[in-house]
Protein backbone atom coordinates (compact mmCIF):
# COMPACT_ATOMS: atom_id res chain seq x y z
CA UNK A 1 0.00 0.00 0.00
CA UNK A 2 1.20 3.59 -0.57
CA UNK A 3 1.56 6.32 1.50
CA UNK A 4 -0.82 9.45 0.31
CA UNK A 5 -1.14 12.87 1.49
CA UNK A 6 -4.14 14.52 0.92
CA UNK A 7 -5.61 17.34 3.21
CA UNK A 8 -8.85 16.97 1.38
CA UNK A 9 -9.66 13.17 1.72
CA UNK A 10 -10.12 11.00 4.37
CA UNK A 11 -9.03 8.00 5.64
CA UNK A 12 -11.57 6.03 3.77
CA UNK A 13 -11.20 7.93 0.99
CA UNK A 14 -7.65 7.08 0.18
CA UNK A 15 -7.98 3.14 1.50
CA UNK A 16 -10.99 3.30 -1.61
CA UNK A 17 -8.26 4.23 -3.73
CA UNK A 18 -5.47 1.52 -2.87
CA UNK A 19 -3.30 4.02 -0.21
CA UNK A 20 -2.74 4.41 3.52
CA UNK A 21 -3.23 8.26 4.11
CA UNK A 22 -0.19 9.58 5.82
CA UNK A 23 -0.28 12.00 8.39
CA UNK A 24 3.06 14.67 7.35
CA UNK A 25 3.69 15.17 4.19
CA UNK A 26 7.57 16.04 5.42
CA UNK A 27 7.19 12.39 6.99
CA UNK A 28 6.02 10.56 3.46
CA UNK A 29 8.63 13.12 1.73
CA UNK A 30 11.56 10.88 3.71
CA UNK A 31 9.68 7.77 3.61
CA UNK A 32 8.97 7.73 0.01
CA UNK A 33 10.72 5.70 -3.02
CA UNK A 34 9.19 7.67 -5.41
CA UNK A 35 7.39 10.81 -5.02
CA UNK A 36 4.40 11.80 -7.24
CA UNK A 37 2.43 14.72 -7.22
CA UNK A 38 -0.86 15.07 -8.78
CA UNK A 39 -2.57 17.84 -7.98
CA UNK A 40 -4.57 21.02 -9.15
CA UNK A 41 -2.40 24.47 -9.35
CA UNK A 42 -3.56 26.42 -6.98
CA UNK A 43 -2.75 29.20 -4.57
CA UNK A 44 -2.17 26.60 -1.89
CA UNK A 45 -0.04 24.27 -3.87
CA UNK A 46 2.18 26.81 -6.23
CA UNK A 47 5.64 25.98 -5.07
CA UNK A 48 4.55 23.36 -3.08
CA UNK A 49 8.10 21.17 -3.92
CA UNK A 50 10.80 23.30 -3.35
CA UNK A 51 14.49 23.10 -2.30
CA UNK A 52 13.38 22.27 1.09
CA UNK A 53 11.20 19.31 0.22
CA UNK A 54 13.54 17.84 -2.16
CA UNK A 55 16.00 17.90 0.63
CA UNK A 56 13.58 16.07 2.75
CA UNK A 57 13.75 13.32 0.53
CA UNK A 58 16.10 10.14 0.07
CA UNK A 59 19.25 10.03 -1.95
CA UNK A 60 17.55 6.96 -4.00
CA UNK A 61 14.06 8.65 -4.63
CA UNK A 62 13.10 9.75 -7.39
CA UNK A 63 10.77 12.95 -8.01
CA UNK A 64 7.71 12.62 -10.48
CA UNK A 65 5.21 15.23 -11.43
CA UNK A 66 2.12 14.81 -13.99
CA UNK A 67 0.38 17.77 -11.97
CA UNK A 68 0.53 21.57 -13.14
CA UNK A 69 3.48 23.58 -13.87
CA UNK A 70 4.20 26.02 -11.15
CA UNK A 71 4.01 23.09 -8.52
CA UNK A 72 7.69 22.15 -8.28
CA UNK A 73 10.22 24.58 -8.06
CA UNK A 74 12.32 23.51 -11.50
CA UNK A 75 15.27 25.26 -10.47
CA UNK A 76 15.28 23.57 -7.33
CA UNK A 77 14.95 20.31 -8.61
CA UNK A 78 17.99 20.81 -11.40
CA UNK A 79 19.99 21.63 -7.98
CA UNK A 80 19.01 18.74 -6.10
CA UNK A 81 19.74 16.17 -9.17
CA UNK A 82 23.05 18.10 -9.80
CA UNK A 83 24.21 17.19 -5.92
CA UNK A 84 22.50 14.07 -5.94
CA UNK A 85 20.02 14.97 -3.39
CA UNK A 86 17.48 12.96 -4.79
CA UNK A 87 18.37 10.10 -7.74
CA UNK A 88 16.33 11.25 -10.54
CA UNK A 89 13.04 12.87 -11.86
CA UNK A 90 10.33 12.01 -13.96
CA UNK A 91 8.73 15.71 -15.99
CA UNK A 92 5.36 15.96 -17.76
CA UNK A 93 4.62 19.44 -16.67
CA UNK A 94 6.41 23.08 -17.20
CA UNK A 95 6.42 26.45 -15.21
CA UNK A 96 6.72 27.57 -19.52
CA UNK A 97 7.71 25.68 -22.37
CA UNK A 98 11.34 24.69 -21.96
CA UNK A 99 13.84 26.03 -24.36
CA UNK A 100 16.31 23.27 -25.50
CA UNK A 101 18.78 24.83 -22.96
CA UNK A 102 16.41 24.30 -19.70
CA UNK A 103 18.88 22.38 -17.15
CA UNK A 104 16.06 19.31 -16.91
CA UNK A 105 16.28 18.47 -19.83
CA UNK A 106 20.28 17.48 -19.77
CA UNK A 107 20.08 14.85 -16.77
CA UNK A 108 21.25 11.56 -17.50
CA UNK A 109 18.57 10.27 -14.58
CA UNK A 110 15.18 12.16 -15.88
CA UNK A 111 12.41 11.51 -18.05
CA UNK A 112 10.75 14.48 -19.46
CA UNK A 113 7.65 15.05 -21.76
CA UNK A 114 5.69 17.92 -22.88
CA UNK A 115 2.46 17.21 -20.66
CA UNK A 116 1.92 14.18 -22.94
CA UNK A 117 2.19 11.30 -20.70
CA UNK A 118 -1.36 10.57 -19.61
CA UNK A 119 -2.01 10.25 -23.56
CA UNK A 120 -2.85 6.81 -24.54
CA UNK A 121 -5.68 4.98 -27.47
CA UNK A 122 -7.51 3.67 -23.47
CA UNK A 123 -7.17 7.37 -21.77
CA UNK A 124 -8.36 9.07 -25.22
CA UNK A 125 -11.34 6.67 -25.50
CA UNK A 126 -12.22 6.92 -22.31
CA UNK A 127 -12.07 11.05 -22.52
CA UNK A 128 -14.56 10.55 -25.49
CA UNK A 129 -16.82 8.69 -24.30
CA UNK A 130 -17.04 10.73 -21.16
CA UNK A 131 -17.57 14.16 -23.00
CA UNK A 132 -20.18 12.26 -24.75
CA UNK A 133 -22.38 11.12 -22.20
CA UNK A 134 -21.90 14.50 -20.93
CA UNK A 135 -23.18 16.04 -23.93
CA UNK A 136 -26.33 13.53 -23.76
CA UNK A 137 -26.99 14.65 -20.51
CA UNK A 138 -26.72 18.41 -21.06
CA UNK A 139 -28.74 18.05 -23.89
CA UNK A 140 -31.65 15.67 -21.84
CA UNK A 141 -31.85 18.58 -19.56
CA UNK A 142 -29.72 16.92 -16.41
CA UNK A 143 -26.90 18.88 -15.17
CA UNK A 144 -23.95 16.99 -15.87
CA UNK A 145 -21.48 14.87 -13.18
CA UNK A 146 -18.64 16.51 -13.95
CA UNK A 147 -19.06 19.98 -14.10
CA UNK A 148 -16.12 22.05 -13.14
CA UNK A 149 -17.44 25.38 -12.88
CA UNK A 150 -21.03 24.55 -11.02
CA UNK A 151 -21.32 28.43 -10.45
CA UNK A 152 -22.53 29.01 -14.14
CA UNK A 153 -24.99 26.04 -14.16
CA UNK A 154 -27.91 28.34 -12.93
CA UNK A 155 -27.58 31.09 -16.05
CA UNK A 156 -27.15 27.87 -18.18
CA UNK A 157 -30.43 27.01 -17.01
CA UNK A 158 -32.01 30.27 -17.42
CA UNK A 159 -30.77 30.05 -21.10
CA UNK A 160 -31.41 26.51 -22.02
CA UNK A 161 -35.26 27.53 -20.45
CA UNK A 162 -35.28 30.39 -23.07
CA UNK A 163 -34.23 28.77 -25.73
CA UNK A 164 -35.90 25.62 -25.51
CA UNK A 165 -39.03 26.42 -23.03
CA UNK A 166 -37.84 23.71 -20.61
CA UNK A 167 -35.83 24.25 -17.36
CA UNK A 168 -33.40 21.72 -16.64
CA UNK A 169 -32.93 19.79 -13.74
CA UNK A 170 -30.86 21.31 -10.73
Amino acid sequence: MSGVYDPYLTAEQVAQLGGEKGAVLDDLLWAADYVSVNCPHTAETRGMMGAREYALMQPHAYFITTAHGGIHDEAALAAALTAGTIAGAGLDVWEDKPSPEHPLLHFGNGQVSPHTAGITRQSRSKIARIAAEQMIDILDGKRPPRLLNPEVWPAYQERFQRILGVRPEA
